[in-house]
């Protein structure tokens, strides 16, 4: 199974894929960040979003995704442009046909390092291990889209077992 993460933004937005192979490792397949210029108009920002996410999906296949759930803090603005970016992410995926489950940031942190109040170099050491790979990935958001393939990975896990 492929789950690809996504940490949503509109700047830049982190993604990873995260093969989990029959005897339950996990394979970082491909990470990475879709950027898009400040001062570019919205619409065109957005676009390049769902065609470059699109171009990710068509190439990678995923089974399923994770996207993490918007943290509001109190930049509105910023808030109102991650929820639009999010907005495009659902409907790229659900077009895509790709069943697609939600997690906060604490969540993910607690899934991955077991301390939802995880520091960011924590998380990223964490999926380093988890991954086994040689060094952090890099940048952060595409550390961030790891994290949320490795959570959605254990969540379908654990209510495959444990189905409600």
């Amino acid at each position: 199974m492929i789950s690809l993460g996504i940490d949503p933004g509109t700047a830049s937005l982190g993604y990873g894929f995260v093969r989990e192979h029959g005897d339950g490792s996990l394979e970082a397949v491909h990470f990475g960040v879709i950027r898009t210029r400040s001062g570019t108009a919205m619409p065109e920002r957005l676009f390049k979003i769902h065609r470059e996410l699109g171009r990710l999906i068509a190439e990678f296949e995923p089974d399923r995704a994770g996207v993490e759930e918007l943290f509001f803090s109190r930049n509105v603005t910023t808030a109102i442009t991650v929820a639009q970016a999010r907005g495009v992410i659902l409907l790229t995926l659900q077009s895509a046909g790709i069943p697609v489950a939600e997690y906060k940031p604490n969540m993910v942190k607690q899934a991955i390092t077991g301390y939802g109040g995880a520091e960011k170099a924590q998380m990223q050491e964490v999926v380093r291990l988890l991954l086994e790979l040689d060094t952090v990935p890099k940048p952060d958001d595409a550390a961030d889209g790891l994290a949320v393939a490795i959570t959605d990975i254990h969540s379908y896990r654990l209510s495959a077992v444990n189905p409600l």
